[in-house]
């Protein structure tokens, strides 16, 4: 086999490669897909290209003259002057294209090494009063972002300070204004007798180049290191509606579940944060969490905003309406445990309902919940899976198509029950079969992440049972009142809750019967039955929303199935927010 020289290029080295290659009896199939990539002509000219580009380079190249676009001018200009050839057609043709003058451009700039913009003189004319040391002139370079700063006027003094510095604006990323900062002038117009808003206005017409004096702090405050601090946002914020924010247009706009890092939190009243995943750097303005409590409480007691203590239990899903109906836990002939939804309140009883479980939401303002990156372990127990439905989602045959798929790997807890057992059931796989006495007192105990009774007899799911598919090593799903959420919300279960409602129709133009939004052919519903389901997702969402990790949106059972499935291989292999207390150790 031939020996490379040292001196052996890239190229030659992949030509001498692909004589070597000799197809054999074992390995013919391989050999002959090597040789076929190696032999590929557009690989052989890439190979060539990176060789002239590296030698290029070991020479150092210089530029040979710094004004390439100008001569190029030049050229076109003496060759417009008289007669041309073919050949000179083409080269002014060449000349005169934007994509090469661009090039031309770009070199000019990099053998100039002008890289930098071009700012104005530094101003002459400094007031004689100021001692030449305490002032200090700033020139920054911005486009159409904000300066990144916001001013207040001082009531003892009257100066015009600088009261905070956005984290990633063009004012932090110079590294020259600092919070305390005596603001003068903006661009050699004095600011000592303008309105803070007139002062705004000012900096933010400011465009490219922009001059400030001011005179530091006495005590310039350190830059403070960013923050690791991450929340979610459990309410939605618009800053142009929010009459409070000091700069309307430094407020940071989120939604509802959005993650925020908060980069500062020096103002009690403002926080500094941005968005996670958002490209924009500079952060914003938002409400500091005391400072949304302390709204929120007064909204309330002016009665602007409803009392979150005495909320309206929303309509969920049933699963099944048929009053006679027992709901046992088969499915394609094969019994799954604890799928039995029978002991829920009946449809005609939801009326009378809306006083029960009120006491079971948090009573605290929803602002922001600390969280943290999180991702199972081989060594942890799945997270539990938590199903919450509005009306008409059925989420029991949901589940049930899931579990039926893959019952080694998905399961549900096995419910208590009071009722009598049937000859073809056994202890712990339909159900755990109780006395009433026993199941009083562990209700008494809060036992049970929900019961009920259902014909004299006493239905409940258990915290033992869920704990009992966990030790088993399967994902638990269950579904629940969405009343039950904070129970289930703990360090030990980790819960992933999907909100399941129904793709439902606008309402139509006459009242009619039409089949199951959900999915299937589970009956005919009505226009009142339409606007019901739309009623429960709102209420569900409103109450609970904030507790939700995922919205699945049910247009029919297959597609549902399909999209629950894949959220629950992704549980197993990503990585998710979860709130801090979860992950602390």
């Amino acid at each position: 086999m031939p020996v490379l020289t040292a001196g052996a290029g890239l190229h030659e080295t992949l030509a001498l490669l692909t004589s070597q290659l000799r197809p054999d009896a074992n390995h013919k199939e391989d050999m002959v897909f090597l040789k076929d990539v190696f032999s590929e002509r557009s690989l052989g000219y890439l190979m060539k290209i990176h060789e002239k580009l590296r030698q290029y380079e070991r020479q150092s190249p210089t530029p040979v003259l710094h004004s390439a676009a100008t001569l190029a001018e030049d050229v076109a200009e003496e060759l417009q002057s008289g007669p041309m050839s073919t050949e000179e057609k083409e080269l002014l043709q060449l000349l005169t294209s934007p994509h090469l003058k661009a090039v031309l451009s770009v070199h000019d700039t990099v053998a100039q090494k002008n890289f930098d913009p071009v700012l104005p003189p530094l101003p002459d004319d400094f007031d004689d009063e100021l001692e030449e040391e305490s002032v200090k002139i700033v020139r920054l370079v911005k486009n159409k972002e904000p300066l990144g700063a916001t001013i207040r006027r001082d009531e003892a003094t009257g100066s015009v300070i600088v009261a905070r510095i956005m984290r990633g604006g063009a004012a932090d990323r110079s590294g020259l204004v600092h919070v305390g900062d005596e603001l003068r002038e903006v661009n050699g117009v004095s600011v000592i007798h303008k309105r803070p808003d007139e002062i705004s206005q000012l900096l933010s017409q400011s465009q490219g180049s922009i001059t400030l004096k001011i005179i530091p702090a006495i005590k310039e405050e350190d830059r403070l290191k960013e923050s690791k601090v991450y929340v979610r946002a459990l309410f939605d914020y618009t800053p142009l509606d929010d009459k409070a924010t000091p700069c309307q247009e430094a407020g940071l706009p989120f939604k509802r579940g959005d993650i925020l890092q908060v980069v500062t939190q020096d103002d009690h009243t403002w926080w500094q944060a941005k968005r996670v995943g958002d490209s924009n750097l500079r952060a914003g303005l938002v409400p500091s969490k005391q400072f949304q409590e302390r709204r929120l409480a007064y909204r309330i007691k002016m009665g602007t905003l409803p009392n979150p203590k005495s909320p309206k239990k929303p309509a969920y899903d049933q699963g099944c309406d048929k009053e006679d109906c027992d709901c046992e836990g088969y499915f394609n002939g094969q019994y799954i445990a604890g799928l039995r939804r029978s002991f829920r309140l009946s449809r005609k009883d939801r009326q009378g309902s809306s006083g029960e479980g009120s006491d079971a939401e948090d009573s605290d303002f929803l602002t922001y919940e600390e969280v943290a990156r999180y991702q199972q372990r081989s060594n942890e127990r799945p997270r539990l899976v938590v199903l919450i439905g509005s009306l008409g989602a059925r989420i029991n045959e949901l589940k049930q198509r899931v579990i039926a798929e893959n019952p080694h790997r998905y399961a549900v807890a096995v419910p208590h029950t009071t009722r009598p057992k049937k000859p073809h059931e056994k202890e712990g796989v339909e159900y755990h079969f109780v006395t009433k006495q026993q199941f009083d007192a562990d209700a008494l105990n809060n036992k049970f992440i929900e019961h009920g009774e259902y014909k004299e007899n006493q239905y409940g799911t258990s915290i033992e049972a869920i704990r009992s598919v966990q030790a088993k090593n399967k994902m638990c799903i269950v579904d629940v009142e969405p009343e039950a959420l904070k129970r289930l919300r703990t360090a030990e279960f980790k819960p992933y809750v999907i909100f399941v409602k129904p793709r439902v129709p606008e309402s139509r133009r006459r009242r009619s019967a039409t089949t199951s939004p959900g999915g299937g052919d589970h009956g005919r519903v009505t226009d009142e039955d339409l606007q019901e389901m739309r009623q429960s997702a709102i209420q569900i969402d409103q109450q609970y929303g904030h507790l939700v990790d995922r919205v699945l949106i049910k247009e029919d059972s297959a597609s549902a199935c399909s999209e629950l499935r894949g959220i629950l291989e992704r549980l197993e292999r990503e990585s998710f927010w979860v709130p801090l207390s979860w992950v602390r150790t």
